[in-house]
């Protein structure tokens, strides 16, 4: 029996359930282990013109007190620009940036000492900026500003017959992982070091230690077994814990453990990248765009960290599914006084394909037309109009096949016919329907990051030890890696073990991110395996006097025509004639080549699509709404696992659902007050994620299905990436809320909806409506 495309259990559900799954701060500490926090900013921007430490060294457990001036070697972990030091140095730019680190005997001690930053700073007030669009205005920008042109949009759109101006705002979202930021730091023999670290980068973790402290990489070892969640929050923005956690264990040589607790780690950290939207449109009577004229601004933050390449894949995923001949797309990274904003699953893909779904939405409603076939006009073809705006050719285009697979058997027609007939007689619930198309592209946009490296250990009992570069944050990378690897081998998947995530083993890897987690580590652990396979087939090959081909691995056993016998007496019988029962595996994506001045070239080596259609009804008095039902189709090729991958298209829908309605970010506004500048949404009871209430009551009502199509790629078994794809199912319940708020005016007003849609929005909506309708009703009379 194959062990892939099998749906199994997680490979450590069994320690999850059972709360025997160790994380970080579940690991044993040594004695001595000391603990630190952070002293942040009390103003959101200001020159730091001094620190009065010896008050915060005075306090009870105190062990040391370091700042800026106590790093040895580079004061830095900004991944890209080196401009986010670990500790503030003259000035601070955020309300939360670490001004200095306490290292107490106790968690609690080192907690209470670093509340006395607002009394022991002294920090003369700059202007703060916390608005993105106030940022762009000033041409205040972390890294200079991108355009992706294709065309002349300009002059297409002043040619079409009609034109359409808007403008969107979409907020970010925090990452909310389980388990918050943490590293513990243990100094080994000859100066090195051993850092636990929840993180996606253990590699980049590394760096940022080794930099810090002027030490070598091989001084440093990063290692992660499991994440409770990273969503990409852990995949650059871990590295101010490790180094501060690194940083105070080599000085005292002791272990320190630093765990922030949750509304530290909002203050610290950084979030999804709000937009700013500002388009024109020109497109004919069927809805096809003819040019697209954009201006996306994102909120970057206080420095540069992934802002970059995130608004480089907002500019190559505006297209989404749809064929554009002129664009001119223009992508600003606004510098504000707010938490550096970071990787999010999707990283900013999500944003720019909204985007365009908002501008379907609207042409569709101005129009008249049924925003499906709307989309349907705009889709890609297949063999012509299939090139992106940024000159890759869309391979494997299956989105109309699927979308209309959707949406007959999730009844598109028969239940937009029917709502249309409940609102007609409801004049207080209205209903909304939307169905949402997605083309993603899978690889990191700098072609060198699409590497990974493996250790394949076959032991003499005929047990294997599996370890690779990818980190497990709760997406079941583990499993399909060991699955992969039992395949290989042709053994039962029990008999694979994954180990910690180490840079002592594998070097030099690559963040887990992009979704290319299972696609680059799986391809390297087959290579290391099917080396082992080969050695093992030669060796009994030449026993058995077969041809080397003719030796098969399956069910745990080794045949060839009359021969066979257990995979273990195999491996116990290679041992003792010295055959290599190991093997390092590498693999790196073929064909990818990007030109990041001009947006042009091949980013991705494959699309991964989906479709999704949603009903919402929503109280117009009240502004609440609920999802009613969720169809959703997605494409990820030949399921490695498919009940994993199942389970991460259903948290990824909940996830962005939430960004989308719920998950709203307020700072408040620099007015002079006590707390200018300072996040106001820092801990649960602010910041409101879905939980199992906002999921579709009704049994069945939340249906999820793979669809059924190979990957032509050369992927891993010809699996697509599953991780970040989905998180784009739920426009259609945004939509389908904007439908609904559109029938208060008999779909005649393009709703100003804003994301998040919470009640709040959605009562902005109706009354702007409202406003129009009177409008009208006064023109009329």
């Amino acid at each position: 029996m194959s062990t892939v495309g099998t749906a199994r259990p997680h490979e450590s559900a069994h320690l999850h359930v059972a709360g025997a799954a160790p994380y970080i701060d579940d690991i044993a500490e040594v004695a001595g282990t000391l603990h630190a926090a952070l002293g942040l900013s009390p103003i959101a921007h200001g020159r730091l013109l001094a620190l009065d430490l010896d008050r915060v060294r005075a306090m009870p457990g105190v062990v040391a007190v370091l700042s800026a001036a106590d790093i040895p070697g580079t004061n830095d972990c900004g991944p890209i620009v080196h401009d986010d030091p670990i500790l503030a140095q003259d000035t601070v730019t955020w309300r939360g940036q670490p001004m200095f680190a306490v290292i107490a005997r106790s968690r609690g001690e080192a907690r209470r000492a670093a509340a006395l930053a607002v009394q022991v700073a002294t920090i003369e007030p700059l202007p703060a900026v916390l608005d993105p669009l106030e940022a762009h205005a000033l041409q205040q920008y972390v890294v200079p500003p991108m355009h992706l042109v294709r065309g002349d949009a300009k002059a297409a759109i002043a040619s079409a017959p009609h034109q359409l101006d808007g403008r969107f705002s979409l907020g970010g979202q925090e990452q909310f992982y389980l388990e918050g930021q943490i590293a513990y730091a243990i100094p080994q023999e000859n100066d090195g070091l051993l850092v636990h670290s929840s993180t996606q980068h253990p590699t980049e973790m590394q760096h940022v230690v080794a930099h810090a402290l002027g030490l070598s990489a091989h001084q440093v070892q990063v290692q992660c077994r499991r994440m409770g969640g990273g969503f990409g929050g852990k995949e650059s923005q871990s590295a101010v814990f490790a180094a501060v956690a690194a940083i105070a264990a080599h000085r005292l040589q002791c272990p320190v453990k630093l765990r922030p607790d949750r509304d530290d780690d909002f203050l610290i950290t950084g979030r999804r990248h709000g937009f700013e939207f500002r388009y024109r449109i020109g497109h004919d009577d069927l809805g096809r765009i003819l040019g697209a004229d954009v201006e996306m601004v994102s909120n970057a933050g206080a420095s540069a960290d992934l802002s970059a390449p995130v608004m480089t894949r907002a500019l190559c995923h505006f297209d989404n599914t749809y064929w554009l001949p002129n664009v001119d797309l223009r992508g600003y990274c606004a510098r504000t006084n707010t938490q550096s904003n970071t990787a999010f699953r999707g990283f900013g893909g999500p944003q720019g394909a909204l985007a365009v779904e908002m501008v379907l939405d609207s042409v569709a409603r101005r129009l008249g037309l049924d925003p499906l076939e709307v989309r349907r006009a705009n889709f890609y073809g297949t063999t012509e109009h299939n090139v992106t705006p940024y000159g890759q050719t869309v391979e494997d285009n299956i989105i109309a096949p699927l979308v209309t697979e959707l949406a007959d058997t999730a009844h598109y027609r028969q239940r937009r016919a029917e709502i249309a007939s409940f609102n007609a007689t409801s004049p207080v619930l209205k209903r909304g329907l939307a169905l949402t198309p997605v083309k993603f592209g899978i690889s990191f946009n700098v072609a060198h990051f699409n590497q990974a490296g493996a250790l394949v250990h076959v032991y003499t009992d005929g047990s294997v030890l599996v370890n690779h570069g990818g980190t497990e944050m709760g997406q079941g990378l583990n499993t399909k890696v060991a699955q992969v690897v039992a395949h290989e081998l042709g053994i039962p998947f029990e008999r694979v073990r994954v180990s910690a995530t180490d840079t002592h083993k594998v070097a030099n890897t690559s963040a887990t991110a992009a979704s290319t987690g299972t696609d680059l580590n799986g391809k390297a652990a087959q290579d290391a395996a099917r080396q082992i396979v080969f050695r093992l087939a030669q060796h009994i090959a030449a026993r058995w006097l077969v041809p080397v081909g003719a030796v098969q691995f399956a069910d745990g056993r080794v045949t060839a025509g009359a021969h066979a016998m257990a995979f273990d007496d195999l491996v116990a019988q290679a041992y003792a004639a010295r055959v290599q029962l190991w093997s390092d595996g590498f693999y790196a994506t073929p064909g990818l080549h990007w030109d990041r001045e001009k947006l042009q070239g091949k980013p991705f080596y494959y699309f991964a699509y989906g479709a999704a259609l949603s009903e919402v009804v929503v109280d117009t008095l009240t502004g609440e709404w609920r999802l009613l039902r969720a169809d959703a189709l997605h494409d990820v090729g030949a399921s490695l696992n498919p009940a994993v991958d199942i389970g991460q298209i259903e948290g990824a829908f909940v996830q962005g659902m939430g960004w989308l309605t719920t998950e709203e970010l307020r700072w408040q506004p620099m007015d002079g007050s006590r707390n200018a500048g300072l996040l106001l949404t820092h801990a649960p009871s602010t910041y409101k994620i879905p939980t199992a209430n906002d999921v579709p009551v009704t049994p069945g009502a939340f249906n999820v299905r793979l669809y059924d199509h190979r990957n032509p790629a050369d992927s891993i078994h010809r699996s697509k990436a599953v991780g970040e794809p989905p998180l784009l199912l739920p426009f259609s319940v945004f939509l389908a809320i904007r439908d609904a708020v559109s029938a208060v005016g008999e779909h005649q007003i393009d709703p100003p909806l804003r994301a998040p849609a919470t009640s709040e929005a959605i009562l902005d909506a109706l009354d702007a409506i409202g406003a129009v309708q009177a409008v009208q009703a006064a023109q009329a009379g």
